[in-house]
């Protein structure tokens, strides 16, 4: 039978064009992703001449997700509507971040019971990377501790670990335990075991958050790994045919006037630490998103940089009917959480330090808020032909 199982009439074949949908980690803030994807389900709906059944996998070919842009990817992934996933959101919101009692909290700020158990029953005990049971191609990013290296894993059945005669065959799984991995944030969550090949305990490893590694915005690993001959995907590249989204849970850097400070702890210092690592990562990789490809949107990097949207000399933006040679159209949305970038919003009122907080689950309103104001950024139109019928 076909690698490609029931997706075969899809992925069995080349395609015109192909589009990726990639997103970041950012704990609970993963309620500001929902509101852009939903607005960009909406528009795509009615580009795409679609009804009331159209999901956003029916769009996207390739959806990559890191800690809580996994749960977002993997739901998507499933079928799910964004507006499910908020639901989700809201209801496991305050599951997610259960706290242990103060005895335990040595170990980790919250326990991963709740969120385990939420995750079985959203995305199904028996359910893995198989074919069947995806309605396009997902890539969840966690950090293998064990071998202190980023572990993408891909549902591409060609892909060389994903070969189901392979005893550690990646496809095999659980896709409720892999997204688990993926949002196991030191600090504030114990990391996940999981048993790759059960018959050898050398391949048992330890888990934990994909924001740890440099891949907190996924999206320039999706483009290598939907493109690279090495990952067998092999997708062609081009302005004219593929496609790149890439959405933020927001961007809040914390400047920290008291960091010389001799009273400050290791422990205050332990926690800002996820942050830091994720607010870097994502600006690497949504950079070298701009330069390789074609950025059609997305908020100045900084004053030296600009927006790196291709311009003319009278500083007016390029035409999409005059190609560039680039690898592929990208767009970037994501929110500026500082209080400057909130009044550009126009959400001046909101407390920047609740709206950026990873685990604020009373703040989920104003989150949304904020999302909602990045989401009418949003116009499809500026991928011109690439949001036409899918394949």
């Amino acid at each position: 039978m076909d690698a490609w199982g029931p997706l075969a009439p899809r992925f069995g074949k080349p395609a015109a064009v192909r589009r990726l949908l990639a997103l970041d980690g950012g704990g609970i803030r993963g309620i500001i992703t929902l509101q852009v994807l939903l607005e960009l389900e909406t528009q795509l709906r009615a580009s795409m001449r679609r009804g009331p059944d159209f999901r956003l996998c029916d769009a996207f070919d390739y959806i990559a997700g890191t800690s809580t842009g996994a749960i977002i990817a993997a739901g998507l992934a499933r079928g799910k509507s964004v507006e499910e996933l908020i639901g989700f959101y809201r209801e496991t919101g305050p599951l997610m971040f259960d706290k242990r009692c103060l005895l335990a909290r040595y170990k980790s700020l919250y326990r991963n019971e709740p969120l385990a158990e939420q995750l079985r029953v959203v995305f199904g005990a028996e359910t893995d990377l198989s074919p069947q049971h995806l309605r396009s191609l997902l890539l969840v990013v966690t950090r293998n501790a064990s071998t202190d290296s980023a572990w993408p894993v891909s549902s591409n059945p060609l892909a060389k670990y994903n070969d189901v005669a392979r005893k550690d065959c990646n496809l095999k799984i659980p896709l409720w335990q892999l997204v688990r991995a993926s949002t196991a944030a030191p600090i504030f969550f114990p990391p996940e075991v999981l048993p790759w090949d059960d018959s050898d305990p050398a391949k048992t490893f330890l888990f934990q958050d994909g924001g740890m590694t440099p891949y907190n915005n996924p999206a320039f690993l999706l483009y290598r790994m939907a493109t690279l001959p090495e990952y067998r995907l092999r997708w062609a590249t081009g302005e004219d045919a593929l496609m790149l989204v890439s959405v933020g849970t927001g961007t809040a850097p914390a400047i920290d006037g008291d960091v010389a400070n001799p009273g400050r702890n290791i422990g205050s210092t332990l926690m800002d630490l996820p942050s830091s690592l994720m607010s870097g990562s994502k600006a690497d990789q949504d950079i070298s998103c701009r330069m390789v490809g074609r950025c059609v949107h997305g908020a100045p990097i900084d004053r030296e940089l600009g927006d790196l949207i291709p311009r003319d000399e009278r500083e007016e933006r390029v035409p999409l009917d005059r190609g560039l040679g680039r690898a592929f159209l990208y767009a970037r949305y994501d929110a500026d959480l500082t209080p400057a970038g909130l009044q550009k919003l126009g959400l001046g009122g909101l407390d920047p330090a609740r709206v950026a907080s990873l685990d604020a689950i009373d703040a989920l309103d104003e989150m949304s808020h904020v999302g909602k104001a990045v989401a009418r950024e949003i116009r499809v139109s500026d991928f011109g032909a690439l949001v036409g019928p899918t394949a």
